[in-house]
């Protein structure tokens, strides 16, 4: 559950079952958080969920002063990070990967070789993710590559059709879920993760 910005849809995602929360700490988006609003964020969940930190094109320091504040479970890249920075945080970190051609994708995958996951997204110039747009799904590569997550455009009506087609190892939701950027619906949000957690014992039989 990506792009919290407020401690009742924090708890509201963790008691709906989510997984992870993602906290965007990226100005250039509208789900931006500052450090200190996240830490209050993170100190009202549960300590059994995943708090993940995205990023983009951040430098060491900032992504740093953040880790002090804040306990990150994971971080999450939507730039251009080299993988050797990706790595230097003593944290697990998820890699996004734009869909476009194959050859790129891979060349993404490859260098990332150390990534925990590798997040697929539909690719929008001068957008790092949250378009609310959906890519073919049949594009995502499949399960030689480690875990995949898939995201673009994903809400409560195709999120397991995107699940029988794509078979990822988890999914990734923000825009689909909002009555507004950063301000999340709650019957939405209960909606999509029942859908996606009953897809995904469908595909596992």
């Amino acid at each position: 559950m990506c792009g919290i910005t407020k401690t009742d849809d924090a708890v509201a995602a963790v008691e709906a079952g989510a997984d992870a929360i993602g906290l965007i700490f990226y100005e250039g988006s509208k789900r931006f958080v500052d450090p200190e609003t996240a830490a209050s964020i993170i100190s009202n969940v549960s300590p059994y969920t995943a708090i993940v930190g995205l990023f983009v094109n951040a430098d060491a320091d900032y992504v740093q002063a953040v880790l002090g504040c804040c306990p990150l479970s994971q971080l999450q890249f939507h730039g251009d990070e080299s993988p050797e920075f990706c790595s230097s945080f003593n944290r697990p970190y998820v890699k996004s990967v734009p869909v476009s051609n194959a050859l790129k994708m891979s060349e993404i995958v490859a260098a990332h070789r150390n990534a925990r996951a590798y997040l697929f997204d539909t690719q929008v110039p001068g957008e790092h993710g949250g378009t609310g747009k959906t890519f073919d799904w049949r594009l995502m590569p499949q399960k030689n590559i480690g875990h995949r997550v898939l995201a673009g455009g994903l809400d409560a009506e195709n999120v397991a059709e995107a699940i029988r087609i794509a078979g990822p190892d988890a999914v990734d939701v923000s825009s689909g879920v909002e009555l507004a950027p950063g301000d999340k619906d709650h019957d939405k949000l209960y909606r999509f993760i029942r859908a996606a957690k009953r897809a995904d014992e469908v595909v596992a039989k």
